[in-house]
């Protein structure tokens, strides 16, 4: 038989349903599965402490230098704790408040021209503990009378203004009373010394702040320190040393 006379056979290959269509469907079901599971973690963050929360943040922030524990309440940023952090913020917050705040008292007391010879005995500044206002004593005693815990008129009236100021706040109060190193004794068994003599200036003063509208309750403590926290160690006998010290305290975030 010749060639011409055998017949073509053409064979026709059938491919799966697949090769029309190639992998597309698994791609496009990944990302659906990564977008739910991102969607379910902000659901949990959301529903998580503050703590928590700010753990999540810190880590997004810097994933290199970020280390967290089992407990999550732990979080470290470049050894930074993120508890520490946070109150680092709010005591940053507030000292720009207490300089609001120094301003505003100095500002209030310049208007009583009554005062204008005793200004410069008063100093306002930042310290650990918050913003302390110091009454500082002078030869005329214009704060108080030698050896007396009574308040003369022009320190009833700053107390009373400063009171009015620090009322606006929702921090602690701490009063202290200091005295120099002059042995001070009284009564007849000279059992009244500058410890007595301290902590009645401090609580004379907690009352002119109260008189001024200052809540009992913003009032956290009165110290008499007698001369065992002197301005001037140099010299213990420097009546910059005889003071009342006002203290706002930082609030604590806990």
């Amino acid at each position: 038989m010749s060639d011409e006379s055998q017949p073509i056979i053409v064979k026709k290959v059938k491919k799966g349903h697949g090769g029309h269509h190639g992998g597309a469907w698994k791609v496009a079901y990944a990302d659906f599965v990564t977008a739910m599971m991102a969607l379910f973690i902000v659901l949990w963050v959301l529903g998580q402490s503050e703590e928590v929360k700010q753990a999540v943040a810190g880590y997004f922030k810097d994933p290199v230098g970020f280390t967290i524990n089992s407990g999550l309440g732990t979080a470290k940023t470049t050894n930074i704790n993120v508890d520490v952090t946070a109150e680092l913020t709010l005591r940053e917050k507030q000292a720009k408040q207490f300089e609001a705040m120094k301003g505003r008292i100095m500002k209030e007391l310049e208007k009583n021209p009554e005062l204008s010879g005793v200004l410069d005995k008063i100093e306002i500044e930042m310290v650990d503990e918050g913003l302390r206002i110091e009454m500082l004593e002078s030869s005329d005693n214009i704060f108080f009378g030698l050896g007396s815990s009574a308040l003369n008129k022009n320190a009833v009236t700053i107390l009373q203004q400063i009171a009015s100021d620090l009322k606006r706040l929702p921090n602690k109060i701490v009063v202290e009373g200091h005295t120099d190193s002059r042995p001070f004794k009284y009564g007849k068994q000279n059992q009244y010394d500058n410890y007595d003599l301290s902590a009645e200036r401090a609580n004379a003063a907690r009352r002119a702040l109260e008189d001024g509208g200052l809540s009992s309750d913003q009032i956290d403590e009165v110290r008499g320190y007698a001369d065992k926290r002197l301005r001037d160690r140099k010299d213990p006998y420097s009546l910059v040393n005889r003071r009342i010290s006002i203290i706002l305290k930082y609030l604590n975030e806990h």
